[in-house]
């Protein structure tokens, strides 16, 4: 009836981010970093969230990064300063590849709060 079984997900920090200005004027930056711990999984989405888990605009190097299993990423993720009132979390959600197969997997979505 009861099924005990190994859960696996990633890393994401720092749980609590905090942005300094960044090299563009009214642009503001932070470092996050993502750790690869599960085997089955190499793409991570990208994402900043409102308060009603809205889609903030941001920029990144890449939206989608391929992380390794067991490697560390780093990702600046940048707002404009006006945003930052809007914005509430980055998030960091793991991806799959799609195959032909039909297989049970389930994908993990972590986020840090901005404030």
């Amino acid at each position: 009836m009861f099924f005990s079984g190994y859960a696996s997900a990633h890393s994401w920090t720092p749980t609590y981010p905090k942005f300094t200005p960044s090299y563009v004027d009214k642009v503001v930056e932070t470092e996050m970093t993502l750790f690869n711990k599960r085997p089955d999984v190499e793409y991570y989405k990208i994402s900043v969230l409102d308060k009603n888990m809205e889609p903030v605009i941001f920029a990144s190097v890449n939206k989608v990064y391929k992380v390794n299993y067991l490697e560390k990423k780093k990702v600046m993720i940048f707002l404009r300063e006006e945003s930052l009132v809007d914005a509430l979390y980055i998030c960091s959600r793991s991806m799959f590849v799609k195959t032909y197969t039909s297989t049970n997997r389930v994908s993990t979505r972590i986020c840090s709060k901005i404030r």
